[in-house]
C-alpha cells in the first residue's frame, strides 16, 4: 500500500508544488508563532503598565485593584481577538485567497446574521457599559438576575460570578438588569432579638449594651457606628423584638451578624433571661 502512494506520489507531484506547499505551511507555522509571540508580547505590556499605575494611584492614596484587574482582563481579550483575526486575515492571503472578496461576502453574511444576533449585539452593548459606569468590577460580591457571588471575569459578552458554594454562573451582559453590589461604602449588620414579655426590658437592654461594647472592642472590621442598641422595634403577640446595627466595611457586615447572635445567645444563657416561645393553651369544657 505504501509503495503504491509513494509511486503515485512521485508520479502526480512535481518538485516545484512540494516545494510551494512547503512554502505555505512555513508561512502558516511563522504566521501562529509571531501571533503567539505578539500576545505574550502584549499581554506583558498591559501588565507593567498597569503594574506603574497602581503605583502610581498608591502613592496618591488611591486603588482601585478590581476595576484595574477588570479592565487588564477585558484588554487582554481584545488582543487576543484582534491577532487571531489578523493571524487569519494572513494564513487565507498567503494561501491565495481573495481577502476583499471574503470581507465583503463577510460583510453581506454579517448583515444576515445580524438580525439573528441581536442578542450578542446586547450583550457587548451593556458590557461596555458596565464597564464604562464602573458597576462592578473583578472580586467585589455583587447579586443580579437571582444570583450571588464574587465576580471572577467582566468580558464583552459575559460576566462569571462565584457563588459560597463554588459553583460558576456564566450570565451574558444583556441579561443583567438591577445589580446590587456589596463592595461599594460600608456595609450594615442589622440583628432582630426577640424577648418574652416577661422579661424585664431594661436588664435585656444592658445586657445587649454590654455584648455590643464587647463586639466593638474585638473586631476593627466595625466602623464609626455600633453595635448600637437601637430598641423596640416590633411587639407581636409572643415577643418583643429589640433591633441592633453596626456599620462595617465591605463583606463583614454578614460574619459581625453571626457573631452578636453567638454572644447574644450565651449572654442570655448567662444571665438567665429566656427567649420566647409560642404557648397554646387548650381549654376543655365539661360535657353536661
Amino acid at each position: 500500500m505504501w509503495t503504491s502512494i509513494s509511486t503515485y506520489l512521485a508520479n502526480n507531484i512535481t518538485a516545484e508544488q512540494v516545494e510551494f506547499w512547503l512554502g505555505k505551511a512555513f508561512l502558516i507555522v511563522l504566521t501562529l508563532i509571531v501571533m503567539r509571540v505578539a500576545i505574550h508580547l502584549s499581554e506583558l505590556i498591559i501588565e507593567r503598565t498597569f503594574q506603574v499605575r497602581f503605583r502610581q494611584e498608591e502613592e496618591r492614596g488611591r486603588t482601585d485593584h478590581r476595576r484595574a484587574d477588570t479592565l487588564k482582563k477585558l484588554l487582554k481579550s481584545v488582543v487576543r481577538y484582534v491577532f487571531f483575526f489578523l493571524a487569519a486575515i494572513t494564513i487565507l492571503d498567503g494561501l491565495g485567497v481573495p481577502i476583499m472578496a471574503v470581507l465583503s461576502a463577510a460583510g453581506i453574511l454579517g448583515l444576515a446574521v445580524g438580525f439573528g444576533a441581536q442578542n450578542l449585539v446586547k450583550d457587548i452593548i451593556t458590557g461596555f457599559f458596565i464597564l464604562f459606569e464602573d458597576q462592578f468590577a473583578v472580586g467585589e460580591y455583587i447579586e443580579t438576575q437571582g444570583v450571588g457571588g464574587l465576580v471572577e471575569e467582566v468580558g464583552l459578552r459575559i460576566t462569571k460570578l462565584r457563588d459560597w458554594d463554588g459553583q460558576l454562573h456564566i450570565i451574558p451582559n444583556g441579561s443583567i438588569g438591577m445589580v446590587t453590589n456589596y463592595h461599594r461604602g460600608s456595609m450594615r449588620a442589622l440583628v432582630d432579638v426577640g424577648v418574652s414579655y416577661q422579661e424585664n426590658l431594661e436588664r435585656v437592654l444592658q445586657v445587649l449594651e454590654k455584648v455590643c461594647q464587647g463586639i466593638r472592642n474585638d473586631f476593627a472590621a466595625i466602623l464609626t457606628m455600633g453595635p448600637k442598641v437601637l430598641g423596640v422595634t416590633e411587639m407581636d403577640q409572643s415577643k418583643v423584638v429589640v433591633r441592633i446595627i453596626a456599620e462595617t466595611v465591605p463583606m463583614e457586615h454578614w460574619g459581625i451578624e453571626r457573631e452578636l447572635r453567638k454572644r447574644i445567645k450565651e449572654a442570655f444563657e448567662q444571665e438567665g433571661i429566656k427567649r420566647p416561645y409560642t404557648q397554646e393553651v387548650m381549654i376543655k369544657r365539661d360535657e353536661a
